[in-house]
């Protein structure tokens, strides 16, 4: 149904009260929340280092690092998130409530890797190691922003009244 150009449509709350619960009294959630900042961070000083040695040609090392310190710290984040995501839905990924954001995070994942597996065995010059970083970078940007997004979602949950009713009253 649309009213004034906007759609009316109900949606599901992304976490049901029990979830909401599970999430709240979850260390794993401070874990989260600190680990997703400081990766964040790590991308930027990567990216910084990696275009530099691109326009540059300097500080193929730091790139290099960068890059692996950026992927160590995307599979901490994937692992933990994973714990997480099993203490609030039940299952370790691919909840239905953060599908696509799992899947993408696969794809993010597998750009890392072909970046360390590349690397190892030198399968790509410095200059195309320093391009599948940029790609797995891409991928990274558009997967934060899809938890981003997710974040903002809940926060507006947490604001209706009608998504943060207990348990029991939802069927009232």
């Amino acid at each position: 149904m649309q009213h004034g150009g906007t759609s009316t449509r109900a949606r599901r709350p992304l976490y049901s009260p029990a979830e909401r619960l599970r999430r709240d009294a979850s260390g794993w959630t401070l874990v989260q929340g600190l680990l997703a900042p400081l990766q964040f961070l790590v991308f930027l000083v990567s990216l910084v280092l990696v275009l530099r040695f691109l326009a540059t040609g300097q500080g193929e090392t730091a790139a290099t690092l960068s890059i692996v310190v950026k992927t160590l710290t995307l599979y901490t984040i994937m692992v933990t998130g994973a714990i997480w995501e099993k203490a609030v839905f039940g299952q370790y990924l691919f909840a239905p409530a953060f599908w696509w954001e799992d899947a993408v995070s696969m794809l993010v994942i597998a750009l890392h890797t072909a970046y360390l597996w590349a690397l190892w065995t030198h399968a790509l010059s410095v200059t195309q190691l320093m391009v599948l970083a940029l790609v797995a970078y891409a991928t990274y940007v558009i997967n934060a922003a899809q938890f981003i997004w997710k974040l903002r979602m809940a926060r507006l949950d947490a604001a209706n009244p009608s998504f943060t009713a207990p348990i029991g009253a939802l069927a009232k």
